[in-house]
C-alpha cells in the first residue's frame, strides 16, 4: 500500500478537479491510501466524492487573501499553495508516500522536504493561461513564470493530460529538455456513469426532438458564446420548432468573470431574440449531468486549443456525439465523422454539423453507439487506474532523495517570502 496525498489549490468543480478527483478513486480501488489537502473546499460548491466522505479532505489555508485589491490573483494562488505544502510538510497528523500535486508547482520546492516522491500534473502551463496587456503585467508575471518552469522540473515525475500538452510543455519550458513528460489522459470513473439519472430532472427539460448541450464552466475562454450564435443560425434555417439549446456549467458567485460571462452570455441571447429557445443551468449535480447527456442531442464543445477535454469524453460513453472545436485535446478523442464532428470554431460550420441532426433522425443513435465504443477501447477507466498505479508503486519503491543545496536556498527563500507577504493579514 502506498499511502498517496494530493495537493490541490481549490477543490471545487471542474475539468482538473474532476482529473485528480478520479485519480485518486483510481488509486483507492486498488488498495491505496489517498487524501487530499486544499487551500479551499466548500461543500457546496464541490464533487460528491469529496462531500460525502468518499475521499478525505483536509482544507487549510482558506483564511489567505484570494487577491490583492482585485489583482494578485497568480501571487495569491502560489502563496496560498504553499502555505498548504508548508502544512503538510510539517503537520504530524499528515503521512505520506507520494504528493500528487498539480496546478500550480510552486509548492514543490517546500513538499522536497517531506522527502517524499513528488508527481506534478500539468493540466497546462500555468503562464500561458494569461494575457500580457501591459508592461506592468509582464513585469509582474516575470518572476512567477520563471519560478513556475523551475519548480516543475523539480518534481520526480511530471505527467501531462494529452499528446497535444506535450507537445506545449516543450514548447513552453525550454530548460526541461531533460524531462520527458508522460501521457495520462484523465479518465473519469465510469461506474459513476452508470448510476442512474435525475428522473424528475429529466422530465422537466424541454420536449424538443433536438436538444443542444454545451457543458463548460462560465468562463470566457471556454467560447460558449459560440454555441449561442451557432444555434441562431440553426433556429434561422429551422426554425424554433424542432431545436432547443441548454446551456451548463460550473458556476462560482465568488469568481467575478462567472458572474460576468454568465451575464454576458444572457444578454446576447436575449439581443438574439433566443430567450425562449435557450435554457441556462448552473452547478448542477452528477445525476443532472447524466441527465443531460443522456437527452442531449449533441454535445457542443467549444474551447478553442483545450488541454484534453473530459466532457466529450463523458458524453461519448454516454452514446451522446460531440460537435467540438478542431484543435488541442478533442482531436485526440473525437473521430471526426464518426463519433462526432470536429469543426472549425465558427458558427456557421458548428451550425452545420448542428443541422445534420436534424434533417438525420438516425444520426444520433449511430454517432452515439460509435463514440462509446471508442471510448471503452481507447479511454477505459481501468487502463488509466493500471498506468496511475505503476507510475505510484515504481515511484514509492524509488528510495533515493536527491536534495541539492539549490533546492534547500530556494525552500528557505519561498518561506522567507510568505512570512513577510502574510503578516499584514496576522
Amino acid at each position: 500500500m502506498v499511502r498517496v496525498l494530493f495537493l490541490h489549490p481549490d477543490l471545487g468543480i471542474g475539468g482538473a478537479e474532476r482529473a485528480v478527483i478520479d485519480a485518486a478513486l483510481a488509486l483507492k480501488s486498488k488498495g491505496h491510501e489517498v487524501q487530499f489537502v486544499t487551500a479551499h473546499h466548500d461543500s457546496s460548491h464541490c464533487f460528491q466524492e469529496t462531500k460525502d466522505g468518499t475521499l478525505k479532505v483536509t482544507c487549510v489555508g482558506d483564511w489567505l487573501p484570494r487577491k490583492i485589491c482585485g489583482k494578485f490573483y497568480a501571487l495569491c494562488a502560489y502563496i496560498r499553495m504553499i502555505y498548504a505544502a508548508l502544512y503538510v510538510v510539517f503537520s504530524p497528523s499528515v503521512q505520506f508516500d507520494v504528493v500528487f500535486c498539480d496546478q500550480i508547482s510552486a509548492c514543490i520546492p517546500v513538499l522536497l522536504l517531506s522527502l517524499a516522491k513528488i508527481i506534478f500534473y500539468c493540466h497546462f502551463p500555468d503562464m500561458l493561461l494569461t494575457k500580457r496587456k501591459s508592461f506592468l503585467k509582464t513585469l509582474y508575471r516575470k518572476p512567477l513564470d520563471k519560478m513556475e518552469e523551475y519548480t516543475t522540473g523539480m518534481a520526480h515525475k511530471v505527467l501531462v493530460n494529452s499528446h497535444f500538452t506535450a507537445g506545449i510543455f516543450k514548447d513552453t519550458f525550454k530548460s526541461l529538455g531533460h524531462v520527458q513528460p508522460t501521457v495520462l489522459y484523465p479518465i473519469p470513473d465510469f461506474n459513476a456513469l452508470n448510476k442512474p439519472v435525475d428522473e424528475d430532472f429529466t422530465e422537466k427539460l424541454p420536449k424538443k426532438p433536438c436538444l443542444f448541450l454545451s457543458i463548460n464552466r462560465y468562463e470566457r475562454k471556454k467560447n460558449i458564446s459560440l454555441a449561442v450564435m451557432a444555434f441562431e443560425m440553426l433556429v434561422e434555417k429551422h426554425g424554433t420548432s424542432k431545436v432547443h439549446l441548454i446551456i451548463a456549467g460550473g458556476y462560482d458567485e465568488r469568481v467575478t468573470e462567472n458572474r460576468e460571462y454568465f451575464k454576458e452570455l444572457q444578454d446576447l441571447v436575449d439581443k438574439l431574440g433566443l430567450t425562449e429557445n435557450v435554457t441556462f443551468l448552473r452547478s448542477f449535480s452528477d445525476a443532472q449531468k447524466r441527465s443531460l447527456l443522456t437527452r442531449a442531442t449533441s454535445l457542443l464543445y467549444t474551447p478553442e486549443n483545450e488541454h484534453f477535454g473530459i466532457v466529450p469524453i463523458e458524453a461519448m460513453y454516454l452514446e451522446c456525439p460531440v460537435i467540438a472545436a478542431n484543435s488541442g485535446g478533442p482531436l485526440e478523442t473525437v473521430a471526426d465523422g464518426a463519433t462526432g464532428y470536429l469543426c472549425d470554431p465558427v458558427p456557421d460550420r458548428f451550425s452545420e454539423a448542428m443541422s445534420n441532426f436534424v434533417t438525420d433522425d438516425g444520426l444520433r443513435k449511430k454517432l452515439g453507439e460509435a463514440g462509446k465504443q471508442r471510448v471503452i477501447e481507447k479511454f477505459s477507466f481501468k487502463q488509466f487506474t493500471e498506468q496511475l498505479c505503476g507510475i505510484v508503486e515504481n515511484l514509492a519503491q524509488d528510495k533515493s532523495h536527491n536534495i541539492s543545496p539549490i533546492w534547500i536556498l530556494t525552500v528557505i527563500s519561498v518561506v522567507f517570502i510568505i512570512i513577510v507577504l502574510c503578516l499584514p493579514w496576522f
